[in-house]
């Protein structure tokens, strides 16, 4: 003979047996022992949340001969029958395979016969799955039943309900057990049934449950049958940590521990996915973490070092690939794809990227500074400027290497094109000869006296993509076309066409340098200047025109003689055919 199940063998008998729904029990107790039980009840929740056995201990408590404060006896022939699942007076029916009409209506045709007990109740599980016209049927003999009869209904999704078969019931909701409750229960229960458990494999069985009672004893049953140990558990630290450390293979070898382990890409996803849940709200809201305690430091730790942008932006990636999967021909490619995605800084979108830095940023000003020379770690990558507008160079090997060579000719030319603001400090050069030398010496200098030299091309970056999108109003229309110039002595220059405009875009400046700030995470000053006009210059005067070097002198020929004469004969010929009319104006 079969050994019956842990689930049914310790199904609850008694309302104060339920565990976790003490609003429900509440209500349903005090309803019987005052003799106000309702015509038709509506139990909705998770499954393997008790509502059939709730059902069932309410057909019991109906019927007892021996009711006390609201509970069953389970002692008489009433209740042992029920139980038993032979009683005349309870009547289940799932919905799910006798959804149609002719089934309703048969049920319909017994509703008026007489039952051997007190009341006769009827239990339709699954009712979100009647047909409409089984709903149609169903609704007139739930609104006015027999005395005697009452109706149970009971659904895991209560919204496919009509409305109008819902409006006719008293709605009771059920919900998931917590973690503490589901331990409980699990050491319970392996203590009466003689099962030795270790405490990976309590804390294995409550994480497979899900908050389901029965799906937790189910999970319960298969670690008795392996011995109380634990089974091997999908590596869900290994797919945080390489969303951390930015590790694509170490995420992909994941994915492929856990598939061995039977899984399929969904039930990773989901897997993956309520980890990151936990490491989200053990940021923002630490008292709803429902872990153990060991498990609990394990996962907080963690969840400091991914942080609340990355787990929300890791937990949108992989919910939208869960929606992807339902008609994916493969769904484990797909999610292969989104933890590439999350775990790499080049696959993913600029902004993306951009965002990344910058909680870099926030994470070197949480330890105690930014970008000194002294810093330490992968946190702090070279970018590439050009040294004439201080912007971060997007490209290959050859723009960063064009950008750190030096300017060709133009310093034999003893009249500079162009005052360098950080030479202001140092005399000025007397010679033609020793001129490249203090360019050499600005080169190498210039990074040195702005703290933020680290992420000089990153305030550039951020102020075009960040900052600039922003604006509104006025602020918006002045600096549509401000040129920031990059970092000059720990400040953001940013340029203007001309004084005028510079003025006015200066009365922004404080809101410029706080969104700036803001999105960095330390404090950030701004410069206003206006550009130098090119033709007052001397060098733009004395150098030709580009289009000028383009004309060949050769190819320019002298008006004809006979072309030339009085402004008279130019517009006549100007106008075939033309007469010239003298007269007074």
């Amino acid at each position: 003979m079969a050994q019956q199940s842990l689930y049914r063998r310790y199904r609850p008998r008694r309302f104060s047996e339920l565990k976790g729904q003490e609003h429900v029990v509440r209500a349903l107790r005090n309803a019987v022992a005052t003799h106000r039980e309702g015509q038709a009840y509506l139990f909705s929740g998770p499954r393997g949340t008790g509502k059939t056995t709730s059902a069932r201990i309410l057909a019991k408590v109906l019927n007892c001969e021996n009711p006390l404060e609201g509970e069953p006896c389970c002692e008489c022939e009433s209740c042992k029958s029920v139980e038993a699942g032979t009683s005349f007076d309870v009547i289940e029916l799932d919905a799910a395979s006798n959804n149609k009409v002719d089934d309703i209506r048969e049920l319909i045709e017994r509703v008026n016969l007489g039952t051997p007990g007190r009341h006769k109740v009827y239990i339709l599980d699954e009712v979100h799955m009647l047909t409409p016209g089984a709903e149609a049927a169903l609704l007139k003999t739930l609104e006015e039943p027999p005395p005697h009869v009452v109706f149970v209904l009971a659904t895991t999704d209560p919204q496919k309900v009509r409305d109008t078969i819902r409006s006719r019931t008293q709605h009771l909701s059920f919900h998931l057990l917590n973690e503490k409750e589901l331990e409980e229960h699990v050491r319970w229960v392996a203590s009466d049934a003689g099962i030795e458990l270790t405490d990976e494999a309590v804390e294995a069985v409550v994480r497979q449950g899900g908050g389901s009672a029965r799906d937790t004893l189910s999970a319960l049953e298969v670690v008795a049958a392996g011995g109380g140990v634990a089974p091997e558990m999908m590596p869900l630290d290994e797919f945080v940590e390489s969303i951390i450390e930015r590790d694509p293979g170490r995420a992909l070898a994941a994915v492929a521990a856990s598939a061995h382990l039977g899984r399929d890409a969904r039930s990773i996803a989901e897997a993956v996915l309520a980890h990151l849940r936990d490491c989200f709200l053990s940021i923002m809201a630490p008292e709803l973490v429902q872990l153990p305690a060991h498990r609990a430091e394990v996962v907080s730790e963690q969840a400091h070092r991914l942080g609340a942008a990355a787990a929300v932006r890791s937990m949108e990636g992989l919910g939208d690939i869960l929606v992807e999967m339902r008609h994916a021909p493969d769904p484990r490619v797909l999610l292969e794809v989104a933890l590439v995605k999350l775990t790499s800084e080049t696959a993913g979108s600029d902004m993306a990227a951009l965002l990344l830095r910058l909680e870099r940023l926030e994470r070197q000003v949480a330890q105690g500074g930014i970008g000194t020379g002294s810093a330490t770690g992968p946190i702090p990558r070279p970018v590439p400027t050009d040294p004439n507008t201080g912007r971060a160079v997007l490209g290959g090997r050859a723009k960063q290497a064009a950008a750190s060579a030096p300017v060709p000719a133009a310093p034999t030319d003893p009249t500079p094109a162009a005052p360098q603001r950080p030479a202001a400090a140092r005399p000025a050069p007397t010679a033609a000869g020793p001129q490249p030398e203090p360019a050499a010496a600005n080169a190498s200098a210039a990074p040195a006296p702005a703290p933020p030299s680290a992420v000089g091309g990153d305030l550039v970056a951020v102020f075009d993509t960040v900052v600039r999108p922003g604006l509104k109003g006025m602020a918006k229309a002045l600096y549509v076309v401000a040129q920031p110039k990059g970092v000059r002595n720990g400040a953001l220059v940013i340029g203007f066409p001309n004084q005028g405009h510079a003025d006015k875009a200066g009365q922004y400046r404080a809101d410029i340098e706080k969104a700036l700030s803001a999105a960095v995470g330390a404090a950030v000053t701004v410069v206003i200047e206006a550009d130098a006009a090119p033709a007052t210059t001397p060098a733009a005067v004395e150098t030709p025109d580009p289009i000028d070097h383009e004309v060949d002198l050769s190819d320019l020929q002298s008006a004809p003689p006979q072309e030339q004469g009085t402004h008279l004969d130019r517009i006549a010929s100007s106008f075939p055919g033309s007469n010239f009319v003298e007269g007074s104006a």
